[in-house]
This record gives structure tokens, sequence and C-alpha cells, in this order.
């Protein structure tokens, strides 16, 4: 079955990401494609997390993705292909933080036992507080809010739900320093929003509908136009996307990027 049989049939939904890896590297670069909408949310998440600002996290996702496609000969198969994207993704974000000089690096514990919350959240009013979106509002504000230590830990862990295997995996650090820096998080969050955060987390910083379908056409193209020439890191600007959404009988079958309430 050809890749745009198997992408319009649905079957590649039943794929794990390295059987889809194996397909890429032999020569079905559009399946590409499965993999960038599958883990747009998480990318998003954990570059967010670690850059804070929003266009710029876009841009980590989009180089991240870049980079591995590049480099997919060097994905060994031995740990999840999922963990090593976001390995990717977490390096080329804290690249562009220690190049900015805006916080300090991971690695760099400093002293864990005490922390200062950023006052780079505004108090909500009581009908604020009784709307579950403004709720995940201000979750989304205190989480970023944490100290740089604990903010990407807590973001892998309770948002995107990785193993502490995973997560320390993507982010170099060890198991332990894992379970300290998500115990500290936690107890930071828990004094501003108590336990509400379990119940709301995976509804925080959505990157579903028309983002993913834009970040997954400015990907592909990308990948398209390195397979004839030298890869361009430098991104893509949002333009003439008409030509990638006329292809929508296809990503209508693929749910990744559609949120619930669509």
């Amino acid at each position: 079955m050809g890749t745009k049989a198997l992408l319009q049939s649905g079957n590649s939904e039943g794929l794990t990401d390295e059987e889809i890896v194996r397909h890429v590297r032999a020569g079905d670069a559009s399946l590409y494609e499965v993999l960038v909408r599958r883990h747009n949310q998480r990318l998003y998440r954990v570059a967010r997390a670690i850059v804070r600002n929003e266009a710029e996290a876009e841009d980590v996702i989009q180089d991240a993705y870049v980079r591995a496609f590049a480099h997919l000969d060097q994905f060994e198969g031995r740990g999840r292909f999922g963990a090593w994207l976001t390995r990717i993704a977490v390096n080329e974000a804290l690249a562009r933080v220690r190049m900015q000089q805006r916080m300090q690096p991971l690695t760099d514990d400093g002293d864990e036992g005490e922390y200062s919350m950023r006052a780079n959240y505004h108090c909500m009013s009581p009908e604020e507080h009784r709307s579950n979106a403004e709720l995940g509002h201000i979750l989304e504000e205190t989480l970023l809010s944490l100290p740089d230590q604990y903010r990407a830990v807590v973001m892998l862990r309770d948002v995107e739900e990785m193993s502490t295997t995973e997560t320390a995996e993507a982010l170099g650090l060890t198991e332990e320093n894992v379970k300290v820096r998500l115990h500290r998080g936690r107890a930071i969050l828990r004094e501003t929003i108590s336990d509400r955060v379990g119940s709301t987390a995976r509804e925080t910083f959505p990157f579903m509908g028309t983002r993913c379908e834009r970040m997954t056409a400015l990907v592909m193209r990308r990948v398209t136009a390195s397979s004839n020439t030298d890869l361009e890191f430098a991104p893509m600007k949002i333009v003439d996307m008409e030509e990638h959404f006329a292809t929508a009988e296809v990503i209508a079958r693929m749910d990744v990027c559609r949120s619930p309430m669509e």
C-alpha cells in the first residue's frame, strides 16, 4: 500500500512511532506527517515550559522536527521515539535560552530548597474562578511561573503524563532528580491552586486544530524541500498555506490535531 493510500485508509493510526520511522527511512517521507501530528502537543508544551514565549516555542518545535528528520538514522530504536524526539526539542529550546541568557540551564540545580514565585499571574475574580476555562488559564500561568528547575519536569510528568524514566531521558536528569523536582514543583502549585491541578492539567497549553495543522504544513514543506536540497533550519513563515490545506480529505481522517470540542 502506497503512502497516500495508507494515510487515506487510516491504517497509519495502527502503526507505532517506531514502525512509521522504519517506513520513512525506507523512503516514505510523507508518513513523517503522522509523527508530526502525534507529537505536536507534547513538543509545544515542553518547549513552552522552557522558552515561555508562544511564538518562540513554535519555532523550537518546527526546528526540532526538521532536525529529527535529518538525523533519523541516529535513532537506534532502543527507547521510545517520542522520548528521543522530545529530547531534541528540549536541546533546541535550551540552546535558545542560553543564547538569550534568560534562565539557568536545567542541569544547574542551584538551591532547590528555596524558591520564589514570579509575580507574573494576576488574581482572578470569583466569577473567573467558577469558569473551568479560566481555571485552565490560571493553571497555565502558574505553571509557567514555576522556578526553572521544576517547570519542565511538571509539564512532562503531570501535563503530558510521561513516565519518570521518559522524563529523565528527555531532560537529561536522573530519575531520582525528576522525582524530587516533581514533588517540589507540585507543592508550589498546590499552594496556589490546591488539588484542582490533576483534573484540569490535560486541558492546558492546547495545540490543536488550526495551530496543529499549520505546524504540520510548515514542517512537511521543509522536510519535502530537504529531500533535494541541504536542510534549512531557519523557521519558515506562515504564508501560502492553501495548497497544503487542499489535501483536507486526508487530514480529516487523522484526528490527532483535533480537540475534543471540535
